[in-house]
């Protein structure tokens, strides 16, 4: 079932500016967070020496406000991030509230990250990182609609077929003929949200949800 959203809930559920679980969803893995401090560190120093070499001359200012900038890189880039994956929700034109149920489920292996490292003959070796993530097909009374995944955690064990599954789907299309995109979805009776990206206020989806599927 498809319930098409009202004018201003989209952007009710789905912000402009990054809320704390996307922040922290979009800080990353250690490696990348790492990338960031080291970015940050690195612009900011050379940034700040520039600056005070420059102090006199009118691009010493400039300096100076690029210097912390950089320094401040590793929160505002999350910010950023975040931001940019909400646009690519907030573009579409329609939204409609889905409601449904868990058509079927699988685990996969996914590659998260590949490094080499010397093997024990000094060789330099692939080494592939992989994570169990879980997929849910999602399917109403006409059928699949499409699927949502995400990293398997322990909690993520009590996820069976034929639960409700409400989640926000999003198209060019009035008629929903081609869904653009799937929110992560809330499972209310395990009172589970899922999703790899946290792109919903939550609360606000629950109380939606609520009001308009009584």
């Amino acid at each position: 079932m498809l319930l098409p959203l009202k004018p201003g809930e989209l952007s009710r559920l789905i912000p402009a500016v990054a809320t704390g679980p996307q922040f922290a969803a979009s800080s990353g893995n250690p490696r990348k967070l790492l990338q960031r401090l080291l970015i940050s560190l690195i612009g900011g120093v050379i940034s700040l020496l520039v600056a005070q070499s420059l102090f006199s001359s009118r691009f010493g200012p400039v300096w100076l406000v690029a210097g912390f900038v950089f320094l401040l890189y590793i929160l505002w880039g999350p910010i950023l991030e975040a931001g940019r994956r909400n646009a690519t929700l907030r573009r579409y034109p329609v939204a409609a509230l889905f409601e449904g149920e868990v058509g079927d489920l699988y685990t996969r292996e996914v590659v998260e990250q590949r490094r080499e490292q010397a093997g024990n003959e000094g060789r330099l070796e692939l080494v592939e990182n992989k994570r169990t993530w879980l997929c849910l097909e999602l399917e109403d009374e006409e059928g699949y609609l499409g699927q949502v995944r995400f990293p398997m955690e322990k909690k993520h064990q009590t996820i069976r077929r034929g639960m409700v599954v409400r989640a926000l789907v999003l198209s060019e299309r009035k008629d929903f003929s081609r869904i653009g995109a799937i929110s992560d979805a809330w499972l209310p009776q395990p009172k589970l949200w899922v999703g790899e990206y946290p792109y919903l206020l939550r609360p606000a989806f629950e109380e939606i949800c609520l009001r308009r599927l009584r």
